[in-house]
């Protein structure tokens, strides 16, 4: 005999899920967001995204790597941090076939050959690729350089910047080329640098679709079609 209970009580569980999901979605193209950190105010579509990320605050990282040990506040951060360990990189540009360890960089990357900008300067109107380097940017209107070299006592608006900048002073170049074995104080250089063993060019020309490695050669470049 069919217990309509169950079945009832199977069928009510469904639903909250399906209505669950369904309220997600919307909140997510509306942009609601009800749910307000009680610390930073920052606020969530759902309650359970705010559940993890109140981890932040209180410093709870329940989820550890199970090579190096390090902690995480979500399983999906673990997981992504794994890859560091295994090099997986799952997600690939379909334009240059660069390999990324996480969807939302392969995102970000893909916006050097579509020239997409989202994100602009409220004073000036400049547009960037990546949030980080609008922030950065903004500091250019405000002048504000916080952090300073103990040397020259010259002052950068990032710290990556002075970090980079000490090197100058120290002679390090902590980033080898693993073709050639030379050396570069500068990460972004060193990506820079495979790029002549690779063959690699990802910028390419509108008008005669030629192809360079570097966004300031193809800058240069399209120069020669406007004079």
């Amino acid at each position: 005999m069919e217990d309509k209970g169950t079945k009832s009580e199977t069928i009510t569980t469904s639903e909250t899920i399906t209505t669950s999901e369904t309220i997600g979605q919307k909140r997510k193209y509306s942009g609601e967001k009800p749910f307000k950190c009680n610390i930073c105010k920052k606020g969530f579509s759902m309650f359970g995204i705010l559940t993890t990320h109140k981890k932040i605050h209180i410093g709870k990282k329940p989820f550890k790597c199970d090579v190096c040990e390090k902690g995480f506040s979500q399983f999906g951060n673990l997981t992504t941090h794994k890859r560091i360990h295994t090099g997986e990189k799952p997600f690939k540009c379909n334009v240059c076939e660069k390999e990324f360890t996480q969807y939302g960089n392969l995102t970000t990357h893909r916006r050097i050959h579509t020239g997409e900008k989202p994100y602009k300067c409220d004073e000036c109107h400049i547009g960037f690729n990546k949030s980080s380097n609008l922030i950065v940017h903004r500091k250019n209107h405000t002048g504000e350089k916080p952090f300073k070299c103990d040397v020259c006592e010259k002052g950068f608006s990032q710290f990556g910047n002075l970090t980079t900048h000490r090197r100058i002073h120290s002679g390090v170049k902590p980033y080898k080329c693993d073709v050639c074995h030379m050396r570069f104080s500068e990460y972004g250089s060193l990506t820079r640098h495979k790029m002549i063993h690779t063959g690699e060019k990802p910028f390419k020309c509108d008008v005669c679709y030629m192809r360079f490695i570097t966004s300031s050669n193809l800058s240069r470049h399209i120069r020669t079609h406007t004079h």
